[in-house]
């Protein structure tokens, strides 16, 4: 079945676009959830009307997915953890940890944008990536501090 996406679906393609899925997924999920249209002469007009609107738009996110990933590139973000026995943290660093502590920063991002195979369970540095939009992608790096060192640095700064 013919639709044309009124959204932009990553799996699919981009607003706007003509794309051809099965009937059952187009009429139970995509039209139901205001994402997708059928395809007909009405539809083909109105998408031809719109499509000078749905171009700015795609290149405006685009233009504001470059701006973020470019803020984000190359951040490292200090988690501070508690230890125990060979550097082994008790539970883990999650996509929330660290998307809590970009916003601190000053940078806010979806969690669900935070792309982490699996939760981080050890102290270092790892490589981090999230999904800024317009089929991009950011770098960050994690570093996952024990919590005794991060206080023994702030009694170092003190006494400085």
């Amino acid at each position: 079945m013919e639709i044309i996406l009124k959204k932009t679906i990553d799996t699919l393609g981009r607003e706007g676009d003509i794309v051809n899925v099965k009937p059952g997924y187009a009429r139970n999920y995509l039209i139901p959830k205001q994402m997708a249209v059928p395809v007909n002469k009405a539809t083909l007009a109105r998408l031809k009307r719109e499509q000078q609107a749905i171009a700015d738009r795609l290149a405006r996110e685009k233009k504001e997915a470059e701006s973020m990933a470019a803020r984000l590139e190359g951040k490292v973000v200090d988690i501070t953890r508690r230890v125990g026995e060979e550097n082994r943290l008790f539970g883990s660093v999650t996509t929330s940890d660290i998307a809590g502590r970009l916003g601190e920063m000053g940078v806010d991002v979806d969690r669900r944008a935070i792309v982490l195979a699996d939760p981080i369970k050890s102290i270092g540095e790892t490589r981090v990536s999230i999904k800024v939009g317009y089929q991009m992608t950011a770098e960050i790096i994690v570093q996952v501090v024990p919590e005794e060192a991060a206080g023994e640095e702030q009694d170092e700064e003190k006494e400085e």
